[in-house]
C-alpha cells in the first residue's frame, strides 16, 4: 500500500502497466470472412493509433477461424496488413485454422510480419490476462 502512495504522490507520475508497457492496450479479434468486417478491424487500428499516437498504444490483431483469410499473404488486404505490421501493429494468425487449412491443401502462407500463434483464442486469453482491451469490430 505504502507503494501506491508514493507514485500517486509523485508529480507527473504515471502508471502504465506491470512491464512498462503502453498506456492503453487493445486486442481486437477478427473470426469472420466478412471483408467489409476486415476493413472495419483495420480501420479500428489506424484510427485508435492515431488517436494516441503510436508511442501510447499496443495493438494486436488477432484472427481465428475464417477470419484468417484477412492476413493471408494472397488476401485481399494483404497489402493494408503489411502496412500496418509496418507502423507497429501486431498480427496474429490461429495455428490450428492455418494446419486445418494446410491440411486440406490450401494455401496458407501469411503476410511478412505476420506471426502464427498456437491458437487464436488462446492468444486472445493472454492479452485480455496482460490488461488489453478486448474488442470484436
Amino acid at each position: 500500500m505504502a507503494r501506491l502512495a508514493a507514485l500517486v504522490c509523485l508529480p507527473g507520475a504515471t502508471v502504465t502497466g506491470a512491464q512498462g508497457k503502453r498506456p492503453h492496450r487493445l486486442v481486437i479479434q477478427v473470426s469472420s470472412s466478412d471483408v467489409e468486417a476486415h476493413g472495419g478491424a483495420l480501420r479500428n487500428a489506424v484510427n485508435l493509433q492515431n488517436a494516441l499516437g503510436p508511442e501510447n498504444v499496443d495493438i494486436e490483431v488477432v484472427a481465428y477461424g475464417p477470419g484468417v483469410g484477412m492476413m493471408l499473404a494472397e488476401g485481399e488486404h494483404a497489402d493494408r496488413v503489411a502496412e500496418l505490421v509496418a507502423r507497429g501493429i501486431a498480427f496474429s494468425a490461429c495455428g490450428n485454422t492455418l494446419g486445418e487449412m494446410r491440411g486440406r491443401g490450401e494455401q496458407a502462407a501469411l503476410v511478412d510480419g505476420v506471426r502464427e500463434v498456437t491458437a487464436g483464442v488462446l492468444r486472445i486469453i493472454e492479452l485480455q490476462e496482460q490488461g488489453y482491451t478486448y474488442i470484436r469490430p
